[in-house]
């Protein structure tokens, strides 16, 4: 964890390897924790360490160069910017949708179920 917060702080020499095994042997997403200090948000890292958001981002784009190769190269900026935003809007509709839905099913089971004698 003091590796982590060094890199966080930019005390410490990035070491990719080093990241890689701390994520494994925290069952984190290090390739999360490493877009975590690109983006300069550490609680990025926390918040895929369960889902591994960026490991399966990381296997759809290598799937994606594998399949479409030099095409990619065609793609203007406008129609991947555009296609992120559509991709990662939905993504984020669902997590907001998913945690008022959890929200709700907390706050329901702490309601009395019937009315006390009067």
């Amino acid at each position: 964890m003091r590796s982590y917060e060094h890199f966080e702080s930019g005390a410490g020499r990035l070491n990719v390897d080093r990241v890689m095994a701390f994520a494994d042997a925290t069952a984190s997403d290090g390739f999360a924790i490493l877009v975590a200090l690109w983006i300069g948000s550490p609680q990025f890292a926390i918040r895929c360490a369960n889902n591994k958001l960026m490991t399966i981002l990381i296997m759809a784009l290598r799937d994606f160069d594998a399949t479409a190769g030099d095409a990619i190269s065609t793609l203007d900026a406008q129609t991947l910017i555009g296609a992120f935003e559509e991709a990662l809007g939905g993504l984020r509709d669902e997590a907001q949708r998913r945690s008022a839905q959890d929200w709700l099913q907390d706050h329901a089971a702490k309601l009395p179920r019937k009315p006390g004698p009067s």
